[in-house]
């Protein structure tokens, strides 16, 4: 495309610079004060507070991974076993598959429920009021897990609630920091949910360590009281947030939204940048109103290829899981006591570590690299681990038969191999899964698909927490074959479906589709707007944007 043709006529969807509606200023140009003549800092300067502010949202994932964390330790803590599990003719208490596999899997359930309907709360009473409702919903939930005495029912009920409450999180949290954080840095500020799973997920580790000696109820409900203490921080300070800028301005109120944006990037209100974002963000939304409000039937049906943006997320959220992670961190405690491992639950405070540390590499790599490098390397790098752990759990653990004498050396082997795998993980599909979703919808339906795409994590969170304990059953180690099999198939759809957004608007993004631009080329798309004229924010909901082009790098 040549710089003179880059906004849509009749043509084939080429693209001129004429009609351009909303002037855009250079993000580095910087004003200076009429009163003083002092020149603003650059837009660096004011990415503390967004940071802050972020990172605080994150804290609902913290929320979801110290409930992982902690349930992994609860079905091994005796005390558990004995309150709420049945009793072996020798005097043994245990879980059977489907009870353990229920209480597990149907907060998943549970969670696919409430991201499913996280949406409309979140496009009716706004992003910070649907954080609210997300965090008390789970409260709830988690008093009544604390207050059953000896039905595993009750537990189950309050599992399935504190799910709901989890799964609008688990929307609303990403959605919140994708629409707030600066283009520049988004991808890191987003991968901060992630970061604070982890850090959840250790820390519920470390929790269950320490309580597992008590000889009380109070083993688990420590643990319980602390992940309701760790939602009330977050419902509580949820109140002194700002909205969301994009959110207000989809309500139509200018001068709350300015008012949020120049708070929270610390910029006054003539500042370049203020008004290039706010321009940009209006004529989003105003040409998303010309075409009408935005339905269920247009989730599946609207321009720029709103369906296929859909499909994508929804896959990249489901093979998240798919992937094999949450074996680990859902019955590592699990797997490792019949490996032979003498303290099954340090060796998961192991696992969490190099989960959480690892996810920090994630902040340069997600940026540095782009979504779609590190998807399709970090299935690449998975898929080599996994072959491998199976491999030695299936030939070389158990010398003489299965369950007798295990070869502690080939079990370091594999705690070693997990550890790698987990590395691959926390820095690419890990984060990336939640970023990726958070970019590539539209304002106008990014709620709505955002619930569905994370409904589709959470319907792969059950298939693995509750048919876990009866494959592993069955055919054992073996089962790393399976995910090894999901694995390669996540390293083929990367490279046919999943677009590069690094580096875009969210505005951008939708020209992107709107200009098919085929995933293997599409690392050159922002290359390819920067030596272009901009264009129009007019076009890019017209449903002639999204025929074919004569530019041989677009389908």
């Amino acid at each position: 495309m040549s710089d003179s043709e880059y906004q849509h006529d009749s043509r084939e969807g080429s693209i001129k610079e004429k009609d351009q509606d909303v002037p855009i200023t250079p993000p580095n140009e910087q004003q200076e004060s009429k009163d003083e003549g002092i020149t603003l800092p650059p837009a660096k300067a004011s990415y503390l507070l967004v940071t802050m502010l972020c990172c605080f949202l994150a804290m609902g994932g913290f929320v979801f991974g110290y409930d992982t964390g902690t349930i992994s330790g609860y079905i091994n803590m005796p005390q558990f076993l004995e309150k709420f599990g049945s009793q072996h003719d020798d005097g043994t208490y245990y879980l059977s598959k489907v009870r353990s596999g229920l209480l597990v899997g149907i907060f998943s359930i549970g969670a696919a429920i409430g991201g499913l309907s996280s949406g409309r709360v979140a496009d009716t009473y706004g992003r910070k009021r649907g954080i609210m409702v997300g965090a008390a919903i789970y409260i709830v939930g988690n008093l009544i897990q604390i207050t059953a005495v000896d039905k595993w029912y009750q537990y189950f009920i309050g599992r399935i609630i504190g799910g709901i409450g989890i799964g609008g999180l688990s929307v609303i949290c990403p959605m919140f920091q994708s629409e707030t954080a600066p283009k520049e840095i988004r991808g890191t500020l987003v991968a901060s949910f992630q970061l604070f799973i982890t850090l959840g997920i250790f820390i519920g580790y470390c929790v269950c360590y320490g309580t597992n000696d008590r000889d009380d109820t109070g083993a688990y409900r420590i643990p319980l009281g602390l992940c309701f203490a760790w939602s009330l921080i977050l419902l509580i300070g949820t109140i002194f947030m700002p909205e969301s800028p994009r959110f207000l301005l989809t309500r139509d109120r200018y001068e709350e939204a300015l008012q949020a944006m120049c708070f929270i990037n610390q910029r006054e209100r003539e500042d370049p940048l203020i008004k290039e974002t706010m321009d940009e963000i209006t004529a989003a939304i105003e040409h998303e109103r010309e075409v009408g409000s935005a339905g269920w039937n247009e989730v599946f049906t609207g321009q720029p290829r709103i369906g296929y943006r859909l499909f994508v997320g929804a896959t990249v959220q489901a093979l998240q899981q798919l992937c094999g992670a949450n074996y680990f961190f859902y019955y590592g405690t699990t797997i490792f006591k019949a490996i032979g491992m003498e303290d099954s639950f340090a060796t998961s405070m192991i696992f969490g570590a190099v989960n959480f540390v690892s996810t920090f590499a994630s902040f340069y790599v997600v940026d540095r690299f782009g979504r779609r490098k590190c998807l399709f390397w970090g299935a690449v790098a998975m898929f080599i681990f996994f072959i491998i752990y199976a491999s030695l759990g299936t030939a070389a653990l158990y010398p003489h038969e299965y369950g007798v004498d295990a070869d502690q050396q080939v079990g370091k082997g594999m705690i070693a191999v997990t550890c790698f795998f987990i590395f691959s993980f926390a820095v690419s599909w890990a984060p990336i899964a939640y970023i990726y979703c958070s970019e590539i919808y539209p304002l106008r339906v990014k709620s709505k698909c955002m619930g569905i795409a994370t409904g589709a994590n959470w319907l792969g969170n059950f298939l693995l927490s509750f048919f876990t304990p009866f494959i592993t059953g069955a055919i054992n180690f073996r089962y790393g074959y399976v995910f090894s099999g999901c694995l390669a198939f996540s390293i083929f759809f990367v490279f046919f479906f999943v677009n590069e957004t690094k580096g875009l608007t969210l505005e951008q993004i939708d020209q992107m589709y709107a200009a098919r631009v085929v995933p293997w080329r599409s690392e050159n798309y922002q290359a390819e707007l920067q030596n272009a004229v901009q264009p129009s924010h007019k076009y890019f909901h017209d449903q002639k944007a999204a025929q074919h082009s004569d530019d041989p790098n677009v389908q």
